[in-house]
């Protein structure tokens, strides 16, 4: 192994070391072999475009794109211009999932579930510090700073790990990168030998380094490792303390558990922008799925928090004392026996993926039975882990009560406990005026704490002409309702958080719950709770009743059935309330639906008129797209299909031209081989340094000596260029051997024998026959070319040498003879010789560049 390929493997190795501290942040750990794959064909890439050699910016270009290429066959296929080509649709696909995955760093705890957001930031991050640090280390040949995006991949792990990443996987990132600074240490001692100090010897060691003497200048390497050094530690001391926390996420309130049985405190994060985020996903991943012994779940949610500090800007919990989990639950807070409630026994099981501190329950449990470090939080009623405890992969059982009040026990429910009252009607005196205001406006006329709060509740479903969004922004601050009661747009956490504020000003003791809506049933009888199910609720609490749902959302959830019947009259009483399908009350004309029918808003709030359907364009369906999409479309795929067989199609064109020169050139003719820039004569010539030591037809140069012959190696050069009285328009002998020459040289590059500018034509012949294994005529034919080089080159009266390209076509059909399968299809398919298109075009744009340069100043005096 060459020492830049060793370079480049030990720099994709540190990078994947590095890599391994984000390990723990994620599972499963898949995508970490994806980003090996890509990796290791970027750093292929590398090695082949070094090896053409390509100029080092053009080298990286090159990479760059075989990573977003590789990327958009991974991430967004469907989007691409036939599958490979990232196009507009593409990128903004890219964009997509970017902010998603963004999103969904800061929504999950640890580890968090690749999803496909979270999958691109981990692979594309690999793949681009991958990318950086082949570029420093092995194409500019300092793999010192190379250290500095490891450090940033690093740090990155570190700093969304809850307590840093652990120590060894910051063993394994250093000794990745310790691995390939040995790796550059040895590959530059293999191409310059050991480099001593210049100073004087010092106690026996004859190469020591002469220490630096005070006052002295500081070496460079030394300068430059200390700011390395000093970088590195900034970017390890800031890069931690502005990333976001994994710990905190959707549904996901870091809970704190304290130790020992009697106490301790939880506390909790706003789950606003997490819910919106979990809303919007574009994949309902199942969260949780549960049997329950209730045919009726529309009242089975499963609520995970309740939010009862409210500060003007948001609801959060209070810190509370935490207790070990009785066997059987307190009674709810407030429920009178002559309530009718239902025991209803639940079988839950959590997603492997889904791990969050606060536990899913029907409200309100009486009897929880569940493994692992758990603890009870009275007030809120609540399970809480402890010590790390999460629900991944948890499956427990849980008895509950459903609870149906009928609508006169709520409206004649005496005031609540002065102490629970004060403490859950609190508003700050920051909440705008105009929420108390619009809360008695809507309530206006109602008799009870109950009338108001279904006054409330249908004002905002039905009668406000609120729309559900998810796309609205969560906003924050103190005005944060007054532009939800503004803009009459917002998703679940708007309208319950709207709510409970306005019933806290009208002195009806609320609070916010957060959870998940009972889901779907599926096929076999259980049922299945999504992303999507996640949802946010006002409880408003009555005496003789407890805490008490209420649906303020339009098109979410179920609409309680104690809320129907309202404002009947006092000397009614509706009785007990029987499951309905939809509210009966306060119905409204039918509004225009998406799909083209009518629904009326009550019936679209519990979804009885269907899903509706997402457009899937902004154009009219069935239009097609334009025609300049299509042009665009097949043009690409045109090029995609054509650019594979451009090395083909050139070696064909090339070779054709070349052999038609066996003939003698006309007068005026260009050099044998047009395709390469030509040489120039003169003592005064200075030669492109990308293509120094070439002649006209990109092979090595022959050097003249003073009596005008050429020391010819393999790739014979111009005859025009040193050799006295050539005059380009003639007919010469010397111009008519060098096409066949060329091709029977590069003839033998496609089959693997690369072209020795040391050797004459006669030496080279001889390789091509020996390596080639030619044999008979095609041994007889190479060096019958040989011959006729070094005749028109040496001979005072050189002459025509016919047959020069049937002699070449022997020699191919020998090499191909000999050859194997493989060597075959690379010398049709990917020919070697064809990187000549490659130095043409350099050698034509640095032309075009240089004219450019000098036209300037040109210009300039004209002025």
């Amino acid at each position: 192994m060459s020492g830049r390929a060793r370079l480049a493997v030990c720099a994709m190795v540190a990078t994947l070391s590095a890599a391994c501290a984000l390990l723990p942040l994620v599972e499963p750990i898949g995508w970490v072999f994806q980003a090996t794959i890509l990796l290791a064909l970027v750093i292929t890439a590398g090695a082949l475009a070094r090896r053409v050699p390509l100029a080092r910016p053009l080298t990286v270009a090159a990479q760059a794109l075989i990573g977003l290429l590789l990327l958009t066959v991974l991430f967004t296929r469907g989007q691409a211009v036939a599958g490979v080509l990232p196009g507009p649709d593409a990128f903004r696909e890219f964009g997509q999932l970017l902010q998603e995955g963004t999103s969904d760093v800061g929504r999950y705890a640890i580890p968090a579930p690749v999803t496909t957001g979270i999958r691109l930031l981990l692979v594309g991050g690999v793949v681009l510090i991958g990318l950086i640090v082949d570029a420093l280390a092995v194409t500019y040949r300092s793999a010192a700073p190379a250290g500095l995006p490891l450090l940033a991949l690093y740090s990155v792990a570190a700093g969304l790990s809850k307590n840093g990443a652990g120590w060894l996987w910051f063993l394994v990132a250093a000794a990745g990168y310790l691995l390939l600074l040995l790796a550059e240490g040895r590959d530059r001692l293999s191409r310059w030998g050991r480099v001593f100090g210049g100073g004087p010897t010092t106690a026996g060691r004859p190469y020591a380094t002469a220490p630096v003497p005070p006052g002295g200048a500081t070496p460079a390497p030394v300068r430059t490792g200390r700011r390395i050094g000093a970088l590195a530690l900034g970017i390890a001391l800031i890069v931690p303390a502005a990333l976001p926390s994994l710990s905190g996420g959707l549904l996901d309130m870091s809970a704190r558990g304290g130790a020992g049985g009697a106490g301790g405190t939880i506390s909790a994060v706003n789950p606003l922008v997490s819910l919106q985020d979990s809303l919007n996903q574009p994949e309902d991943r199942e969260v949780l799925n549960y049997r329950t012994t209730t045919p009726d779940t529309r009242d089975l949610y499963l609520r995970i928090v309740a939010l009862d500090q409210f500060d003007g800007a948001a609801w959060k919990p209070s810190q509370r004392t935490v207790v070990d989990v009785p066997d059987r639950l307190p009674d709810p807070p407030g429920l009178a026996p002559d309530v009718d409630t239902t025991a209803v026994n639940t079988s839950v099981s959590a997603a492997r993926w889904y791990a969050q501190n606060w536990l899913p329950l029907p409200y309100p449990a009486s009897r929880v039975d569940i493994p692992g470090r758990w603890r009870f939080e009275p007030e809120g009623r609540t399970l809480v882990g402890d010590r790390g405890q999460n629900t991944r992969g948890v499956r427990y059982q849980v008895e509950s009560l459903i609870v149906r009040p009928t609508a006169r026990q709520l409206a004649d429910a005496p005031r609540p406990r002065p102490a629970l009252r004060r403490e859950y009607t609190r508003v700050p005196d920051a909440l705008p005026p105009v929420v108390e205001r619009t809360a008695q406006r809507v309530t206006r006329g109602a008799r009870s704490d109950y009338a108001k709060a279904v006054r409330l509740q249908d004002w905002f479903a039905l009668r406000g002409g609120f729309t559900y969004n998810t796309e609205v922004r969560a906003g924050s601050g103190t005005q944060a309702i007054t532009r939800f009661l503004e803009q009459k747009q917002g998703f679940c956490v708007h309208f319950a958080f709207s709510m409970a504020a306005m019933a806290r000003t009208l002195g009806i003791p609320a609070r916010v719950a957060v959870g998940f809506t009972p889901g779907g049933r599926r096929a076999d009888g259980s049922y299945s709770v999504g992303l999507r199910d996640a949802h946010a609720w006002p409880e408003l609490y009555f005496e003789g009743v407890g805490w008490t749902r209420f649906e303020p959302t339009p098109s979410r959830g179920s609409v309680p059935d104690y809320t129907v019947a309202a404002d009947v009259p006092a000397e009614e009483d509706p009785g007990r309330a029987e499951p309905l399908p939809g509210r009966t009350a306060a119905p409204r004309p039918a509004e225009p639906s998406t799909d083209g029918g009518t629904c009326p808003p009550d019936q679209r709030r519990v979804a009885e008129c269907g899903a509706v359907p997402r457009a899937s364009g902004g154009g009219p369906a069935g239009d097609g797209p334009a025609p300049g999409t299509l042009a665009a479309g097949a043009l690409a795929v045109l090029l995609v299909l054509l650019l594979p067989a451009v090395p083909l199609l050139w070696r064909i064109r090339s070779r054709a031209r070349r052999l038609a020169r066996d003939r003698a050139a006309p007068p005026g003719a260009g050099p044998p081989d047009s395709g390469a820039a030509p040489a120039a004569s003169g003592p005064g010539h200075r030669r492109s340094p990308a293509h120094s030591g070439h002649g006209a037809g990109g092979l090595p140069r022959p050097n003249f000596s003073r009596a005008g012959h050429a020391e010819s190696g393999a790739g014979v050069a111009d005859p025009r260029a040193g050799v006295p009285g050539s005059r380009t328009g003639d007919a010469d002998p010397r111009r008519v051997v060098l096409g066949p020459w060329r091709e029977l040289v590069d003839s033998g590059w496609d089959y693997g024998i690369v072209p020795d500018d040391a050797l004459t034509p006669r030496k080279a012949a001889e390789r091509i026959v020996r390596v080639g294994e030619l044999t008979g005529a095609a041994a007889e034919a190479a060096h019958r070319v040989a011959g006729a080089v070094e005749q028109a080159l040496y001979a005072p009266h050189p002459e025509a040498a016919p047959g020069l390209a049937e002699d070449v076509r022997r020699v191919r059909t020998g090499l191909h003879a000999a050859a194997s399968r493989g060597q075959r299809l690379r010398a049709l398919l990917a020919p070697p010789s064809a990187v000549r298109l490659l130095w043409s075009a350099s050698a034509r744009a640095s032309a075009v560049l240089g004219r450019l340069r000098m036209a300037v100043p040109g210009r300039s005096a004209a002025r």
